[in-house]
């Protein structure tokens, strides 16, 4: 049954919006996800009827076949997110044998405006698990000091629910920052030093070279934004300096932190959570007085969770209440008990806590007694469980995000336990509360608190497990990583991403022990080698790097011959460097062992990807005709066998075609790529490892959009670089955006007079190659802000060289000098030629020191093919002449060289079949024989160059050169 989009549902404190899929919790949203809502709604629609298993099923998964279980998660999941249970509320009953029906009264609203929704791209929050109990009051206090206090950190001890509280305050905070929220876990980190770089990966921000807490502090300057950092006790002097920094140097970031003790942080407001309130003993209350407490509230609702037929009756109060009292009201603590109550019922819970936990005592507890309540509690529940259990609790405490089914099988399958029990050990575990369950629209994940995988990681350490069980989930990242690269290829990126990014935090666990010597050392090598894609998708390339370095440091030291991993390694690595420090000896020389090492193995395939790589590196540098030569290799090698190779190879030869400065073959092959690629369904995003990677798509699009203004086509142009700025954006791919609008869309703006577009494009550029840490394109954006920003105060980079020299120059022509000018006249400058010749010739018709440097005109008599006409001949300079004949004469010169270097800036420009240039060269020299008035053989020169183009006529050089004739036809038609 279909619900009517403009009506709201209502029932309980929840309002439904079904045509925006929005629930409202009073007036704040309540965050579910898809699977959950989809069961929501589609029992809402069918309210008072009993919905069966399968129809549900087919409703919420229709083009999949999923087991019982995944509803019955997502079942658990929405019930726990709606409090369903809670004060004796019941709004969805499982009926025996038949299935499920939605019994709460239902109230409808007709509704004319859409309510607000959530802002979901400026947070990383996740799903409410379960509903909050008798924290709102302190939520609400703690949202109004926050604007004011700046700085604020909960503090209590393990399983006091800090993190609960932080992370409600923060979600009823979505949409009142600017630049939104970020919750930033601290709990799988170990290492001080890593705090940064973890953040500044959650921020999208990147570490350049200095001090990582200086740029991380200038990169939150101009921020609106809340941190919630949580679980900062074993981290407490970095995180204390890291606040200290950030509330001196970024006045509009706001702190929330969670920590067992306070920071001591220089303006921090330390802010204690109790526990939880519960009756007192031995007042007689009733029922509902006593359900007024919190404590006892958590504690019936989630052994309603636990046995869904639980009524707490009168009888029994006294008990639940003198339960709260032996757990103090912690919350944690409550929950592990609440667990038992289906196996052990109220009485034998209580004879078990009696004999186990301290007695009870007048007064408040410290907060040290309440942490030995809590040990006492996990020690508790940890007896109660049977021997495999207890094996399967301590063996996941290695995992430090969340982890399927079979990850948890792979990782606990060892001595005392069989593969058969795994599931039903974790499903004894979550019932328990030792575990809990992340839904996601596809997978079930699960995931252990911070307190509960302290605690397991302590009994693996205690069991003398704890090396065994770290190698078998190296060993499971490793099947993972492998599973990731065969479905690289031929699976949608988003789904890829969504499917192995969420191991990232355990791939990093298991690189830094493995990589230490701890296990196996060819399981560190391989781990390394096969991670490749996901730090390639993620963009974390400089981090990988580091992680590359040291592999190949354990693969010489072992000794032990492994071509394939080395060429592998060699091959990341020069990627990682390339994009991170550009064209360093480090960068070419891995490329160039990696090719050595696959020539000597006769490995095709990687000396393929070699060469890619070390051409890419050749482009950047403007060694365009060695490129063409590595390029014109391929062919050689026989790429023709894999299709995907040969795509690839094929893609590069047109780039080496561009920059050398054959435009119309570039162009061919262009588009022959883009044809080959529509007919492979563009499944081949990157080609295993290829080089430099890049998406193929954007790749290609960006080279065919420099062809396309080159030919004197700027308006398709645009749309081409825009169309692989839109498809880089849309699989959210760091590198290539960067790389397509480094070369493509942001240049094309500016050639094009759009000033606004050029300057938003500019700035999305430092964004991107900042937060992906590619620093290559990030240096090249701060020299073309020096054109296309001129307000900018961002400093220049000093080492700016090779490929981006020369699009500097087209950008604008003052940026020519003496060395650019002897690549020109060497015939090494490629597509940049004739821009770098008119820059010059432009130089020399307003440089008012005279003549050139001596140095540059013997530079120009002495190339072959570039040698300037004899009437570029400086005349001599007779002995004795006056000084202004001697300057009149200079002037003449300059003049004369002048019209020579545009001649033959035109004539490559025509050999080159770049039609923009061409049009440049001939507006300065029309400009220039203007000024002789030769009015006529300007006309004549410019308007067959003019009309050879069919659009782009708003751009400044028509713009300029339409001007001109009409300057030009006045005194010839006079």
């Amino acid at each position: 049954m279909s619900l009517p989009p403009n009506q709201a549902l209502g029932f309980g404190p929840y309002r439904i919006h079904p045509g925006q899929r929005l629930v409202l919790e009073g007036d704040q949203p309540l965050r579910l996800g898809r699977r959950a809502m989809d069961i929501l709604l589609t029992l809402l629609g069918h309210a008072g009827e009993v919905v069966s298993k399968q129809q549900l099923m087919a409703a919420v998964w229709p083009d999949s076949v999923v087991e019982d279980i995944n509803l019955r998660v997502h079942m658990a999941a929405l019930r726990k997110a709606l409090g369903d249970g809670q004060a004796g509320q019941r709004y969805i009953v499982t009926v025996a044998q038949r299935g499920y029906s939605f019994v709460a009264p239902i109230l409808h609203e007709t509704i004319e405006q859409r309510p607000a929704g959530d802002a979901d791209g400026r947070h990383n929050l996740p799903l409410r698990r379960t509903r909050m109990i008798g924290r709102q009051p302190l939520v609400d206090r703690l949202m109004t000091q926050l604007p004011r206090r700046r700085c604020i950190t909960l503090v209590g001890p393990g399983g006091i629910g800090k993190t609960t509280v932080a992370l409600r305050v923060a979600e009823q905070l979505i949409g009142h920052y600017r630049d939104g929220i970020r919750l930033v876990d601290l709990a799988p980190l170990n290492d001080p030093q890593l705090i940064c770089s973890h953040l500044a990966a959650l921020l999208e921000l990147s570490l350049l070279d200095g001090d990582p807490l200086v740029c991380l502090v200038n990169g939150l300057r101009q921020r609106q934004m809340l941190l919630v950092l949580d679980n900062c006790e074993h981290l407490i002097d970095a995180v204390a300096a890291l606040s200290e920094s950030i509330l001196r140097g970024a006045a509009q970031v706001h702190i929330l932190a969670t920590s067992r003790e306070s920071l001591r942080a220089e303006g921090e407001f330390v802010q204690r959570l109790e526990t939880l309130d519960y009756p007192p003993l031995p007042v007689e209350l009733d029922r509902a007085q006593a359900l007024g407490f919190s404590a006892l509230q958590l504690f019936v609702e989630r052994a309603t969770e636990a046995q869904e037929s639980f009524e707490l009756s009168d009888a029994q109060l006294p008990q639940a209440i003198e339960i709260c009292h032996r757990l103090d009201g912690i919350p944690l603590a409550l929950e592990l008990a609440a667990a038992q109550v289906a196996e052990l019922g109220l009485d034998g819970l209580l004879t078990h806590l009696q004999g186990r936990l301290p007695p009870l005592t007048a007064g408040d507890q410290s907060s040290a007694e309440r942490h030995l309540t809590l040990r006492a509690t996990l020690d508790w529940s940890f007896n109660l469980l049977d021997r495999c259990e207890q094996t399967c609790l301590r063996r996941l405490g290695v995992f430090r995000g969340g982890f399927t089914l079979e990850s948890a099988a792979a990782v606990i399958v060892g001595q005392q336990i069989d593969p058969a029990a795994v599931f039903a050990s974790i499903t004894q575990l979550v019932a328990k509360s030792l575990l809990s369950v992340e839904v996601g629209d596809e997978e079930v994940f699960y995931r252990l608190l911070d307190t509960t995988r302290r605690y397991a990681l302590e009994k693996l350490d205690v069991a003398a497990e704890l090396d065994e069980t770290r190698q078998r989930h190296a060993e499971r990242c490793l099947a993972l990583m492998h599973q990731a690269q065969s479905h690289w290829e031929n699976t949608p990126t988003a789904l890829w991403i969504e499917r192995y990014a969420r191991g990232l935090e355990d791939l990093r666990a298991a690189l830094e022990w493995s990589l230490n010597r701890a296990g196996p050392d060819n399981l560190a090598i391989e781990l390394t080698a096969a991670s490749a894609p996901l730090w390639q998708e993620l963009s974390l390339l400089k981090e990988y790097g580091d992680y590359v370095r040291r592999a190949l440091r354990l693969l010489d030291e072992i000794g032990a011959p492994c071509p394939h991993l080395k060429i592998a390694l060699k091959l990341a690595l020069g990627s990682a460097c390339y994009h991170t420090w550009g064209a360093t000896p480090e960068t070419i020389g891995a490329f160039v062992d990696a090719r050595q090492l696959a020539h000597t193995h006769a490995d095709i395939s990687g000396q393929l990807r070699a060469i890619s790589g070390h051409l890419a590196v050749n482009l950047s540098c403007g060694r365009y005709r060695m490129a063409l030569e590595q390029s014109e290799q391929f062919d050689r090698l026989g790429p023709q066998g894999d299709p995907l190779l040969s795509l690839s190879t094929h893609r590069l030869r047109v780039l080496a075609l561009h920059y050398a400065g054959d435009q119309p073959q570039a162009r061919i092959h262009a588009e022959q790529v883009l044809e080959r690629m529509a007919h492979s369904g563009h499944l081949n995003r990157f080609t295993h490892g290829f080089g430099v990677q890049y998406d193929q798509s954007v790749a290609s699009l960006t080279v065919l959009a420099r062809v396309l203004w080159l030919q004197g086509f700027p308006e398709q142009a645009w749309r081409t670089a825009r169309q692989a700025l839109d498809i880089a954006v849309q699989i959210n791919h760091g590198t290539s955006i960067c790389y397509t609008l480094a070369l493509a869309s942001c240049l094309i703006a500016h050639y094009n007079g759009d000033k606004q577009n050029a300057r938003a494009l500019l700035h999305l550029l430092l964004e991107q190659s900042q937060k992906h840490s590619v620093l290559l394109f990030y240096r090249w954006a701060l020299h073309y802000a020096q054109v296309i920003d001129a307000e900018t105060t961002m400093p220049v980079p000093t080492d700016g060289s090779g490929l981006v020299r020369e699009i500097m120059v087209t950008l604008d022509e003052r940026f020519v000098d003496d060395d650019l000018l002897t690549r020109a006249l060497a015939g090494d400058a490629g597509w940049s030629t004739a821009e770098i010749l008119r820059a010059r010739a432009n130089a020399l018709m307003v440089d008012d020191s005279g003549r050139p440097s001596g140095r540059l005109r013997e530079q120009a008599r002495s190339h072959n093919g570039f040698v300037l006409n004899a009437n570029s001949a400086y005349p001599p300079n007779p002995c004795g002449s006056e000084p202004a004949r001697e300057e009149a004469s200079s002037v003449t010169a300059n003049v004369q060289e002048a019209e020579a270097i545009l001649h033959q800036a035109l004539s490559i420009a025509r050999t080159q079949g770049a039609l923009a240039w061409e049009l440049r060269s001939a507006t300065s020299l029309a400009q220039l024989w203007q000024r002789q008035s030769r009015y006529r053989e300007a006309l004549d020169l410019l308007t067959p160059i003019y009309q050879r183009f069919t659009e782009g006529y708003a751009t400044p050089d028509l713009r300029k050169v339409r001007q001109l004739l009409d300057e030009l036809r006045d005194p010839v038609l006079a």
